[in-house]
């Protein structure tokens, strides 16, 4: 037997281990279109702050740790194209040699992009030379694109940057710029930042960056990108409008993170069913319409338990669903159980956190959600440190069943364990009653009799009644 894995990220990789967990006879091939497999990409903005000393750090495991678990990596090497009815991957290395791996089953891992917005300046829209990373504008969702950045920080020593889009990646990287010294501005096309999270949460995240020194601009566009004039204060200008009408803002190095979107022109190119955003359609075990071909993270449609089918791309999400089509693609019968699009964020000294639904994606499935906000002490006030939590609880008006938790607080108020609870109680399908009823940990210096999450579902149960 023998599987083939294209992509070397978090998806690839793992169906390479599970296979060779499942059955360690079976021989796994991973192309890897770099020569950074198994790197995490969420800790790129803490190698780009300092705190992460070494890029090779990222690793979650070695080039040695992975060939001794029994899989052979194709480093620098490009998946051209699918052979899927004779079952042939065509590949190119990196001396542009050309050959030909068969394979018994194919899991395709090719993961996401980062969405290049119609920002005249770095999408030719009036045919213009695009600006890049020589110029210090930049896009990051990969190593080569991390290097660029470190590359405009240590070679032209920017005072200034601009982050386009303020999500997750964008915030973590405002701190990480701020920790080096630049001044930050980030702006915003929607009317918050944050906006996977309720605008009340948004705005406890925007206080939060303007008391660390980011610049935050919400509710405005950016139009342009262009060279700044010779003399002027910046290396970059940058053109915006909102409602409230133009502005300008300049800049020595722009960075746009403003989301990702499925690669998988490969696999749609042999066959493959994708939907019109361009992510893979796969069912519960990873499996797309193709003999053979399995799928799995950030290329693929995602299974939400409360949702049902969506884009979701997550590195949680893309570990579990590899493991489940490399265990698949060996005749196994493994299911993806499902993801709740549980995120946490860290910005400065706090923290957001979010699992479930808010209100208007619970409407959009037929729930009739009610969302209460409240807030708690992380632990014992009369012991030192306490801090507050910003709560808020989603559930359903009828049955009372859990749907959504949004948290915000101190770094240190254990935010991210906290929506695990809440992640944990949304996957069993509980009531927000029952959330009382949880045997929580207490002691003064850590919690309280009552935890911050029951006094929320407290809240949510009075409000109700």
């Amino acid at each position: 037997m023998h599987l083939v894995a294209i992509g070397g990220s978090d998806a690839g990789i793992s169906a390479a281990l599970r296979a060779r967990e499942f059955d360690p006879k079976t021989e796994v091939t991973v192309v890897v279109a770099d020569r950074f497999p198994n790197f995490s990409i969420c800790g790129i903005p803490y190698y780009v702050s300092g705190e992460v000393t070494h890029w090779s750090n990222l690793a979650h495991r070695t080039i040695a740790d992975l060939e001794d678990a029994g899989m052979t990596l194709r480093l620098d090497t490009v998946a051209f194209a699918i052979d899927a009815e004779n079952r042939k991957v065509q590949v190119r290395d990196v001396n542009n040699l050309e050959v030909a791996i068969p394979y018994d089953g194919l899991v395709v891992g090719t993961g996401a992009v980062s969405v290049r917005p119609p920002i005249d300046g770095i999408d030719g829209i009036d045919g213009e030379k695009c600006l890049d990373e020589t110029d210090g504008v930049h896009l990051l969702h990969s190593m080569g694109d991390t290097f660029a950045i470190m590359k405009t920080l240590e070679e032209s020593s920017p005072a200034s940057a601009l982050i386009v889009g303020a999500g997750y990646i964008g915030l973590e990287m405002a701190e990480a710029l701020i920790a080096r010294g630049l001044e930050v501005t980030q702006i915003e096309q929607l009317t918050e930042v944050l906006p996977t999270v309720d605008s009340e949460i948004g705005s406890l995240v925007n206080t939060e960056l303007a008391e660390n020194g980011v610049g935050v601009i919400t509710g405005t566009r950016v139009t342009s990108i262009t060279q700044a004039a010779t003399g002027s204060k910046a290396r970059l200008e940058v053109q915006a409008v909102s409602e409230r009408g133009s502005t300008k803002i300049f800049a020595d190095m722009v960075l746009v993170v403003v989301g990702v979107r499925p690669d998988a022109e490969l696999a749609a190119s042999c066959g493959v069913e994708t939907k019109p955003n361009g992510a893979i359609i796969v069912d519960k075990q990873m499996r797309t319409n193709l003999p053979g071909i399995w799928a799995a993270g950030d290329c693929v449609v995602t299974h939400h338990r409360l949702l049902g089918e969506t884009y979701l791309p997550l590195g949680t999400t893309a570990h579990k669903q590899g493991r489940v089509a490399g265990e698949n693609a060996l005749g196994g019968s493994r299911e993806f159980a499902g993801s709740m699009g549980t995120q946490v964020v860290k910005i400065f000294d706090s923290v957001a956190a979010r699992t479930g639904l808010r209100d208007s994606e619970a409407r959009t499935v037929g729930f009739d959600p009610v969302t209460v906000a409240s807030q708690a002490d992380d632990h014992k006030a009369y012991y030192p440190g306490s801090n507050r939590i910003s709560i808020r609880y989603t559930g359903d008006r009828v049955t009372r069943r859990l749907l959504g938790v949004q948290l915000f607080g101190n770094r240190r108020a254990e935010i991210a364990k906290r929506i695990d609870i809440a992640a944990t109680a949304i996957f069993n399908e509980m009531r927000i009653d029952d959330i009382s009823d949880l045997d929580l940990s207490y002691t003064p210096p850590l919690g309280c009799p009552w935890d911050a999450m029951q006094v929320g579902a407290e809240a949510w149960v009075r409000a109700r009644n």
